[in-house]
């Protein structure tokens, strides 16, 4: 999933973080402009008051500079909703991602279009999914903790089902937002869940 993109992590480091958050804050400001076939290493050092001769040593291209946007959401202390049920849980974190897939300008929608153009993104964006979802996984900890789902529900895959609705309305389809699909998705992929839908396969020893 792509939560809401926060913003770069400060971290202590003097001059070297400061041009990497200036940097990083223009890529985002000219992608949400201009798009993936609008941005221009140029026009990032511009924006940013960086020499573009530093932009091209530290990030050679735009792909790396698109990799370091998306590796640096990772560096955040984002975490799941936690309401006290599964389904509320799940219909939170749907609201946050079709909240994210909507803003205006459109920055997290361009970052999953430009990774479908850029190798480097792509490698990214393949690390901020996992970790995104490594996350959430805690919602399903609760809930089978609570006793709304079965022991060793397959986390990963109900997560998968409740958010992919989402994400295929916004991104593939390209509809207008739905406000009642982040509950619906939520609603059906909780009770799928609580009659075992996502249960893990018995290992050997236990046939």
């Amino acid at each position: 999933m792509t939560p809401p993109t926060p913003p770069t992590r400060r971290r202590p480091g003097g001059r070297t973080a400061r041009i990497r958050t200036q940097v990083l804050d223009a890529v985002r400001a000219e992608l949400g402009e201009h798009g993936y076939d609008g941005l221009t290493m140029d026009a990032v050092a511009a924006r940013a008051g960086v020499h573009r001769a530093t932009v091209y040593r530290r990030w050679g291209d735009i792909g790396g500079l698109l990799a370091d946007v998306l590796d640096a959401a990772g560096e955040d202390d984002w975490q799941p909703p936690d309401t006290g049920s599964l389904r509320g849980d799940l219909a939170a974190l749907n609201h946050e991602i079709q909240a994210a897939l909507t803003a205006q300008p459109p920055i997290v929608a361009a970052l999953i279009a430009a990774s479908f153009r850029s190798e480097k993104a792509d490698r990214a964006q393949q690390r901020l999914w996992e970790d995104r979802y490594a996350r959430c996984e805690i919602i399903v900890g609760r809930a089978t903790r609570r006793g709304e789902l079965p022991p060793r529900t397959d986390a990963r895959r109900l997560l998968l089902a409740a958010t992919a609705p989402v994400y295929h309305q916004l991104v593939l389809l390209r509809m207008p937002p739905d406000p009642h699909l982040p509950d619906h998705a939520a609603r059906t992929a909780a009770l799928a869940a609580s009659i075992g839908a996502f249960a893990e396969p018995p290992s050997v020893g236990d046939a």
